[in-house]
């Protein structure tokens, strides 16, 4: 004979709790690939409910059931059924998602032409109230070269690999590889994981090229988004790994269509 439900018993101290539930869940994913259709990954998610006052707890377990019910089908078309299911199966008024997974595309060398697979870190962060909301992010690694080093220097430059973070609110559709293409546009120049000689040559020498400061890429990235009409807001950010100093080099600029 099974006990009392202590999750589901009456809570007295009037403190609604904004998010309750489970977090760093490894669970294989699939996601949307602009090339091959599909792609397989692995995703850390993380499940929440907004808990009324009146109750004491949460049943965990149900997080997992319905996850489990989604476990064939690509899960981040099926976000809002999702939601939708968790605020049924835990009787909440507000349900979250957060996934975090590498994703993989395919980079060729400039020069050589020879291709190797680089990883991108991603999020989808969902929610299900009154309305759904969904922002997706990136974080895209770059180099950048530092333009007050070409101008003093009488020859070289210091230059650092930097990583540029967006989260982006959009309607419509936007390919996790057209957000990629953004940050990689206003980079010195771009990250790879193989080249040869004649592709460093060529990855050097447009670096010192195209010198950009962390308020370049964020400056110059945000004309880019704000000239897409899908794109309703984003947060942005711009982080250099500096090679000459032991400190990095930060910028951030956040933009929402409503507040112009």
């Amino acid at each position: 004979m099974l006990g009392k439900d202590i999750q589901g018993s009456i809570d007295t101290r009037r403190e609604t709790i904004d998010k309750v539930g489970v977090k760093n869940l490894r669970y294989p994913i699939i996601v949307q690939d602009r090339l091959e259709g599909l792609q397989k990954t692995v995703a850390e998610l993380d499940f929440f409910v907004e808990l009324p006052h009146y109750y004491r707890g949460t049943h965990m377990s149900r997080f997992i059931e319905v996850l489990n019910s989604y476990h064939q089908e690509d899960l981040i078309e099926n976000l809002p059924r999702m939601l939708e299911s968790i605020k049924e199966r835990l009787n909440a008024d507000r349900a979250y998602i957060n996934l975090k997974f590498p994703y993989f595309m395919e980079k060729r060398a400039p020069v050589s032409g020879i291709t190797s697979m680089l990883s991108y870190d991603c999020v989808f962060l969902a929610s299900l109230g009154e309305m759904y909301e969904l922002t997706i992010g990136v974080e895209v690694p770059i180099t950048t070269v530092c333009p007050c080093s070409k101008e003093i220097s009488k020859y070289g430059a210091h230059n650092q690999r930097s990583i540029v973070t967006v989260l982006l609110n959009y309607k419509g559709f936007v390919w996790l590889e057209e957000i990629i293409e953004y940050v990689e546009s206003v980079a010195s120049s771009q990250v790879y994981s193989l080249l040869k000689r004649e592709d460093e040559k060529f990855v050097t020498e447009q670096g010192y090229d195209k010198p950009q400061f962390v308020e370049d890429i964020v400056r110059d990235l945000a004309i880019l988004l704000k000239k897409d009409q899908r794109v309703t807001g984003f947060k942005i950010s711009s982080e250099n790994f500096e090679s000459i100093h032991n400190h990095n080099a930060y910028a951030y600029l956040e933009w929402h269509k409503s507040n112009e």
